[in-house]
């Protein structure tokens, strides 16, 4: 049986995705603009960061965990375990899952910030976000083999953080003017 997971393959998964994102960005430069570049290319890459963290576990000696004894539905006790059993550089899980949303919501409202269908994307893109948080709790619930756990708590801490990207990159948007696009870049 081959096992992976753990924070090594995480990392790794990470820097291929932002290879190919830069990569992306390079290409996407010449037609969208620099700003609508990087961030379309900064939300993919973000999208496939969240899967990574999230979707593989978090050891490579998981190993097989029998269906008979996954949980069987989500925790809807929010606020739940608390995060103090899995930290990162002193931010404990909920502090994590909350900041892991938040360069999604920027890079979506930078993405669509050159279109006025931004206007009416935007707000459409930051509920497919939440969708996507739920989707990864949902598969958690699913999947046995990633130990994982599916719990309100973490769909409330991530849509919160996109929210908060959300604002982020509304505060960005008159700033970098993703819609003088090309013609700035030149």
């Amino acid at each position: 049986m081959v096992s992976i997971g753990g924070v090594g393959v995480m990392v790794l998964g990470a820097l291929v995705a932002g290879t190919a994102a830069v990569l992306l960005a390079l290409a996407l430069r010449a037609r969208l603009g620099t700003v609508t570049a990087v961030s379309v290319s900064g939300l993919l890459w973000s999208l496939v960061a969240i899967a990574l963290v999230t979707l593989v576990p978090t050891r490579p000696d998981v190993g097989i965990v029998p269906a008979e004894t996954r949980s069987e539905s989500c925790s809807w006790d929010y606020g739940g375990p608390t995060g103090a059993a899995f930290e990162v550089l002193g931010f404990d899980q909920r502090t994590l899952n909350v900041l892991l949303f938040v360069p999604a919501g920027a890079f979506l409202v930078l993405a669509l910030g050159r279109w006025w269908s931004g206007l009416v994307l935007a707000p459409v893109g930051l509920g497919l976000l939440a969708a996507y948080s739920l989707a990864i709790e949902l598969t958690q619930l699913q999947l046995a083999r990633i130990d994982r756990a599916c719990d309100v708590t973490d769909l409330v801490d991530n849509v919160l953080g996109a929210g908060i990207g959300f604002v982020v990159g509304l505060v960005l948007l008159p700033v970098l003017t993703p819609w003088r696009g090309r013609r700035a870049d030149h």
